[in-house]
């Protein structure tokens, strides 16, 4: 996981800050990382939640345009 990852892990207040302006990709890792290292509680809920949404809304943009195609 890079630097800019980490330091965001570093609090509450830059996670929460943070969490809008990372994809799906860097949120798993993020989330990844925190279940190997350090499993706080609610910053994995935290990761999850944002994870989800991003997940969701990425496989809801894919439904869409399937059916566009076709």
């Amino acid at each position: 996981m890079d630097a800019k990852l980490k330091a965001i892990l570093a609090n509450w207040r830059d996670l929460n800050e943070s969490l809008h302006e990372l994809n799906e990709d860097q949120v798993r890792t993020m989330l990844d990382w925190e279940l190997e290292h350090e499993w706080r509680v609610t910053v994995v809920e935290r990761l999850h939640q944002r994870y989800n949404a991003l997940r969701v809304k990425r496989e809801r943009e894919e439904l869409m345009a399937r059916n566009k195609g076709g």
